[in-house]
């Protein structure tokens, strides 16, 4: 069974930053698609950043572009997301997600067949 393992979530302070990881079992990321996703409390998901062998990397919302940056480490398997001067809009659960059966970014959820668990990131003073 293919998972996900999401991890460096935590409690920031505004302008702060985090790494987040995301670490496939079992399966070699090299040829999926990865996105990132969030869910805030009481919003919908929204796709935050994508990685894909054939069209790069892509941010999605305008929020973020500038100080997000999504990265890929073959030789580590991983896929991280640099999250540099967060916001306290920025809290959020985040997840990430796989597909390969669509080779080209997406920041639509429905489009990944595989997700992590999620890490919470809580940016406050």
């Amino acid at each position: 069974q293919v998972q996900l393992v999401e991890s460096g979530g935590g409690l920031v302070q505004p302008g702060g930053s985090l790494r987040l990881s995301c670490a496939p079992s079992r399966f070699t990321l090299y040829n999926y698609v990865i996105g990132w996703f969030r869910q805030a409390p009481g919003k919908e998901r929204e796709g935050v950043s994508c990685t894909s062998v054939i069209d790069g990397n892509t941010n999605y919302p305008a929020s973020v572009k500038g100080r997000f940056t999504i990265s890929r480490d073959n030789a580590k398997n991983t896929v991280y997301l640099q999250m540099n001067n967060l916001k306290p809009e920025d809290t959020a659960v985040y997840y990430c997600a796989a597909s390969l059966r669509n080779r080209y970014c997406s920041g639509y959820g429905s489009t990944y067949e595989y997700w992590g668990q999620g890490t919470q990131v809580t940016v406050s003073s």
